[in-house]
């Protein structure tokens, strides 16, 4: 966790040299712990107080780097135990399970899907991030021959899981260079599976009875040369699972390096729909990564929507850039309806008009990612700024006509709109989803 400067003052040579550029040491202290200067800067510290200082900065869970190139990974370097004190940092990474004692087509089947796992959510691309080759049937010559099969089919990074350190070797050298997550479930072989891990330059996972038996096992790996660890607690109810995440995180984040590391946790409902329900709670809950057998599209949607909107920046709004937009084939005589560039507010009207199939113009104004009630209450969804926008978009020698679409919700704005603008306004929907009835029953150019 950052360090203040306080506690980096203590580690400095408290010499007052000013060589830093700085009048004290203290001074330059405060500098560092607020990131405006690098320690680098002060020649005269000793190299056990830099290595403190380098050991007792470093982010309190590990960052672990699943797979190669545009299938890379990255989970870890958390900081915070509640979203709302800075930001959750690292998406967890959602694994849909193969496993290898299913037929080959069956499989490749299930890889291909993986690969379609691909949404389109407010302007961001959203999808499943893993394959997780499962080794169920227990044989290595089966378990290597799947694990090729889930990479190349799925395009996605690997997860291999497996109870005999052997067969995750035989496995991991058929991914040479892809640095797959070796997964193994039998505690007693963790040391063994650690070697691999270290030879074949992968990160692993691994699992134990429990919190108190990974803090045991944990440092035992770390101590064989393994860095990039993820731990599995071994529950496999909700609650219990639920339970173990968040103890190992408070744990992480108060510096105790047995568990410095980001979680796996695997669902077990059977039941379809709560495949995606209990997958989402371990999203909202610490899991670094999630294994799950759903991969029907409208199971693992509303996961990836519960993942991206866990971890975006809650003290920044998602915003669409400020400009005029089009929608269909538009002409001199679409409508053009007003919004706010709040990312949500645009993609909900945009949405609505394509069901629509009424080609209009959406007129985004900046009002720094808030959305229409609250740009309104804020006085950043006026008439000033909507005229200020139109004025931007130069939209009027595109029209045959001088008329705007405002959100029912601010029908107060009209009149002030009409007098700043000279167009003339129509009053919307209150609700993105009047907007077809709208286009299609009252719009008239």
């Amino acid at each position: 966790m950052a360090l203040t400067g306080l506690e980096i003052y203590k580690h400095l040579p408290k010499t007052n040299c000013k060589d830093c550029g700085f009048p004290t040491c203290l001074a330059f202290a405060m500098k560092v712990a607020t990131k405006q200067v690098a320690l680098e800067k002060c020649t005269h510290i000793t190299a056990a107080g830099a290595a403190a200082l380098e050991s007792a900065s470093r982010p309190p869970i590990q960052l672990v780097v699943i797979g190669a190139g545009e299938a890379e990974v990255k989970i870890g370097n958390e900081t915070q135990l509640y979203r709302h004190e800075e930001k959750f940092h690292r998406p967890t990474a959602v694994a849909v399970r193969i496993s290898d004692a299913l037929d080959e087509a069956a499989q490749a089947g299930r890889a291909e899907a993986i690969r379609k796992l691909v949404f389109e959510r407010v302007g961001m691309q959203i999808r499943a991030n893993l394959a997780a080759v499962d080794n169920e049937s227990g044989d290595a010559a089966r378990f290597e021959k799947a694990a090729k099969l889930a990479s190349e089919k799925s395009g996605r990074a690997v997860v291999l899981i497996s109870a005999k350190a052997a067969n995750l070797r035989r496995a991991a050298a058929a991914l040479s260079g892809q640095r797959p997550l070796l997964f193994i479930t039998d505690p007693t072989e963790a040391e063994a599976a650690a070697r691999i891990a270290k030879d074949e330059k992968c990160p692993l996972a691994i699992r134990a009875g429990g919190v108190e038996a990974l803090a045991e096992v944990a440092p035992k790996v770390a101590a064989a040369g393994v860095e990039e660890i993820v731990l599995d607690p071994g529950t496999r109810c909700v609650k219990a699972t639920l339970d173990a995440l968040t103890k190992i995180r408070r744990a992480a984040l108060k510096n105790f390096r047995a568990l410095g590391y980001p979680t796996v946790a695997l669902t077990s409902a059977v039941d379809p729909t709560m495949q995606a329900v209990e997958a989402s709670t371990y999203v909202a809950k610490y899991a670094g990564i999630v294994v799950t057998d759903a991969i029907e599209p409208w199971q693992i949607l509303p996961v990836l929507t519960t993942r991206q909107d866990i971890y975006t920046d809650p003290q920044k709004p998602v915003a669409v850039e400020p400009r005029l937009y089009e929608v269909g084939g538009v002409s001199a005589e679409s409508p053009v309806l007003v919004t706010t560039n709040f990312s949500l507010s645009y993609y909900s009207v945009e949405g609505e008009v394509e069901a629509s199939r009424v080609p209009a113009y959406i007129l985004a104004v900046d009002t720094e990612g808030t959305s229409v009630l609250t740009a309104w209450a804020s006085d950043k969804f006026n008439a000033e700024s909507i005229t200020k926008a139109l004025k931007k978009s130069d939209i009027e020698k595109r029209l045959s006509h001088r008329k705007l679409v405002l959100p029912g919700f601010v029908a107060v704005l009209s009149a002030g709109v009409e007098d700043e603008s000279g167009w003339s306004v129509m009053i919307g929907p209150k609700e993105a989803s009047g907007l077809p009835n709208f286009l299609k029953k009252q719009w008239v150019a």
